[in-house]
């Protein structure tokens, strides 16, 4: 498989997921818990956001957890991309 194959997958892996979790946060906004939109991206997102809850609470009802679950991404994304740079 060539490496561009393999960065772009990457690549649009961690923008779907990117894009999810801002779904996430807004939805959490305007859209019932049980409504079926939510609850697919709360399915998948909410395993990603739990972990970092737990190690970081939330500050005056502020909820940065989204935030740096963001950070993570693009920053598994380049450490991917690199290796498979370096690698191939």
């Amino acid at each position: 498989m060539p490496i561009n194959i393999i960065i772009q997958v990457i690549y649009w892996i961690a923008r779907i997921l990117s894009i999810l979790v801002i779904v996430h946060v807004v939805l959490t906004y305007f859209m019932s818990p049980y409504h079926p939109v939510r609850m697919f991206v709360d399915r998948i997102v909410e395993p990603m956001l739990m972990p970092i809850r737990r190690l970081i609470p939330s500050f005056q009802s502020i909820d940065f957890s989204p935030f740096i679950l963001l950070l993570i991404i693009q920053l598994i994304q380049i450490i991917l991309i690199n290796l498979v740079r370096v690698i191939g």
